[in-house]
């Protein structure tokens, strides 16, 4: 019983740890109105969707990885079709602000949830 609830407490620490590593990986991550507008000027749109869904590019959104993540993959992006963006073409402040536009990107509703689809299940 001492080791169940041991496991639990740490497992219960451990999940307060993360939430909080990942609120302070998100705080200061940017404007999402400007993110949003950036978004556009740069042309990720074409390849992401306007509202990173993806297309010819992957889907980021909703949910996207951890900010400093996505800076990094647009810095150095995997052996693919998309260019890799210097901190001079885009500032890490802007990058910081269209993920923040991500983030506020809603999910997708499920089938049942959209009344015109699920009346042809």
């Amino acid at each position: 019983m001492k080791k169940f609830l041991l496991l639990m407490l740490t497992l219960g620490f451990g999940c307060v740890a993360m939430q909080a590593q990942n609120a302070a990986s998100s705080a200061g991550a940017g404007d999402a109105a400007n993110g949003k507008k950036l978004w556009v000027k740069e042309n990720c749109y074409s390849c992401h969707g306007y509202d990173g869904h993806g297309g010819a590019g992957v889907r980021l959104a909703p949910k996207p990885i951890a900010v400093t993540a996505f800076i990094g993959v647009v810095r150095h992006p995997p052996k693919s079709s998309m260019p890799t963006f210097s901190a001079k073409v885009i500032p890490d402040s802007d990058l910081r602000d269209m993920w923040a536009y991500l983030s506020t990107v809603p999910a997708t509703p499920a089938v049942k949830d959209i009344p015109l689809l699920s009346a042809l299940q």
